[in-house]
C-alpha cells in the first residue's frame, strides 16, 4: 500500500483557508538542495513562472523578496521598496532560526513571523506563480492575487535588469 504524501505547513494552511493551489513534488523525496532553474525543469514549468524566496535584513529589520528563479534581486531596489538605507541577504546559518525553513525550502507563507514581503512585478505576467511549499522537493502553485493578502505582500520592481 502506497503511503499518502505528507502535506507541508504551507499546503495545510492553503487547504484550511480554502485557497486554490496545485502542489508539485520533485527530486524523489531527497532533501538535497537544487537551484531554482533545476527545480523549474524538474516540474516542467517555465523558469519565469517559478519564484524563489529570499530573506534580507537591514537597519529596520528583516524583509522577504520573491523573485523569478532565473533573476537576481537588486539590493538597491529592495532597500528602496522596504524603506531602508540598505538590505543584505541574511546569513544561510540564520535562515532556519529566522524563518522556520531551511535553504531551498523557504516559502513566503508560514514563516515564524510575518515579515514585510515584496513580490516582483513580473508575477503579474502569469495567472499563477510557483514557489517553495516549505520543504525541499515540494512546490506550490497559486494565484498572486490570493498570495498577496495572505502574506500582506506588495508587488514591486525588485529584480536586476538585463
Amino acid at each position: 500500500m502506497a503511503s499518502k504524501p505528507t502535506k507541508t505547513i504551507v499546503e495545510k494552511l492553503l487547504d484550511q483557508k480554502k485557497i486554490p493551489h496545485n502542489s508539485y513534488e520533485y527530486g524523489n523525496g531527497s532533501a538535497e538542495f537544487m537551484d531554482g532553474q533545476s527545480v523549474a525543469d524538474a516540474i516542467g514549468k517555465p523558469h519565469q513562472q517559478v519564484f524563489k524566496t529570499l530573506v534580507c535584513c537591514g537597519p529596520k529589520g528583516n524583509c522577504v523578496f520573491v523573485v523569478p528563479v532565473e533573476k537576481e534581486l537588486d539590493l538597491k531596489k529592495a532597500a528602496t521598496v522596504s524603506e531602508q538605507k540598505y538590505v543584505e541577504m541574511i546569513n544561510v546559518k540564520d535562515i532556519l532560526k529566522t524563518t522556520g525553513y531551511i535553504k531551498g525550502g523557504c516559502s513566503p507563507i508560514g514563516m515564524k513571523k510575518l515579515f514585510p514581503t515584496y513580490i516582483d512585478l513580473s508575477a503579474n505576467n502569469y495567472e499563477t506563480i510557483i514557489f517553495s511549499a516549505g520543504k525541499i522537493g515540494k512546490q506550490v502553485e497559486m494565484s498572486v492575487n490570493d498570495l498577496l493578502p495572505l502574506i500582506n505582500g506588495k508587488l514591486a520592481d525588485i529584480i536586476k535588469e538585463g
